[in-house]
């Protein structure tokens, strides 16, 4: 038996000896589990299966010991994932933590930061957003304003962030601000970590038309933030943003990928008069196709991430396909639902055609959220491609 075969054995005793009784089955995509920090407690199903993981490391497998991580090779990682998939099992921790701001860490961070932030991290006890777009600066976002006076042995900020996702309740933001006005623009950015309980931080939620929204606003007036809390140097921090919208984008295209449905479900709750509709059963066809080739592509890149590899630009690439065909699937849906898909409330309606006009609405962000479509495209262009501006 090979070593990898004996971790597997190994691993699935464990998982299966360990998942509490209510989550197996419970697996609706990769980052659909406990969140963790300040708001969501989380029930106890999902903490007896977060400290068992935690236990093991498995929360963060590839991440070394010493900050929570497993310490495991990448190959050892992806039967984690595997199993996780096999055995229907939510995935013990989520979040902007794992996915974005710690491998972020990894590469830049000092071992002070890394060893203050990445154990709460694994363990989930610290929700974290993000702090990029601002209402003047969202696709050109080296134009970003939000200052940050430099008073000795901390910073003072001032400004807004806007379309940060879970703001009202995370505890720590990981935020670009501007500290060297005088400087080119993306000379005179820095990169800091700024506690969401510090006093003058407001969040406030932004409603969207599907009723529902995770996105903030968040305002920062005379907010005190010590120099310890820069990632890399002051005014260097542009490369690290960068950096960081790799992870950020790779996140993105895998969430989009693991809420994609396939065909098949599409068909089974299908009306059979919808589906005669001349080029429905095409079109249907084509979506599957082009889910597959996408969800074998992600599984090829994830294992580059898992491995603590930044997937650079091609995570431009998994965030258009995935934005795309993710609002392909929503549409589907409702040509398929017809007249039943027009709801917005109401007993007349059922409550699964409900979701999807609300879904379908949701979707309409996707190609903007995260980098627009328009950006992601320049970028695949120039520094895929290799196409001239």
């Amino acid at each position: 038996m090979s070593d990898l075969s004996a971790f597997r054995e190994e691993a699935e005793a464990f998982m299966k000896a360990a998942a509490p009784a209510a989550l197996v089955g419970a697996r609706k995509g990769r980052f659909d589990g406990f969140w963790g920090g300040r708001v969501h407690a989380g029930s106890d199903a999902e903490l007896a299966w977060r400290d068992a993981m935690v236990e093991k490391g498995w929360t963060a497998p590839t991440w070394p010991k010493a900050y929570g991580g497993g310490g495991l090779a990448k190959d050892e990682a992806r039967i984690i994932e595997q199993l996780l998939e096999e055995l229907q099992l939510p995935p013990p921790v989520v979040g902007f933590g794992l996915a974005m701001i710690g491998p972020t860490l990894l590469d830049y961070g000092t071992e002070a930061q890394k060893s203050q932030h990445l154990p709460g991290i694994t363990r989930g006890e610290i929700r974290w957003c993000q702090g990029y777009s601002e209402p003047g600066a969202g696709s050109d976002l080296a134009s970003l304003s939000c200052q940050a006076a430099d008073e000795g042995d901390h910073f003072v900020i001032n400004g807004q962030k806007v379309w940060t996702s879970h703001a009202d309740k995370s505890d720590w933001i990981f935020c670009l601000v501007r500290t060297g006005p005088k400087e080119p623009k993306r000379a005179g950015i820095t990169f800091l970590l700024i506690d969401m309980a510090s006093p003058g931080v407001t969040a406030r939620p932004i409603p969207l038309i599907s009723g529902s929204s995770p996105f903030c606003e968040v305002f920062f007036d005379e907010v005190r933030v010590p120099k310890a809390n820069v990632i890399g140097s002051v005014n260097e921090g542009w490369p690290i943003a960068k950096a960081l919208l790799g992870y950020e984008r790779g996140m993105i295209g895998e969430a989009m990928g693991g809420e994609l449905v396939g065909v098949e479900a599409t068909l089974a709750k299908s009306r059979a008069e919808a589906l005669r509709a001349p080029g429905r059963r095409e079109s249907l066809a084509r979506w599957a196709m082009e889910e597959r080739c996408f969800r074998v592509t992600l599984e090829r890149i994830a294992q580059q991430m898992k491995a603590g590899q930044n997937p650079g630009t091609l995570s431009s690439i998994m965030k258009v396909v995935g934005s795309e065909l993710k609002q392909q699937r929503w549409q589907l849906e409702m040509d398929l639902a017809g007249p039943e898909g027009l709801g917005w409330s109401g007993e007349s309606f059922a409550a699964e055609d409900l979701d999807i006009t609300r879904e379908w609405l949701r979707s309409r962000g996707n190609s903007i959220e995260g980098g627009s479509t328009e950006i992601q495209l320049n970028i695949i262009a120039t520094r895929v491609l290799g196409l001239p501006r």
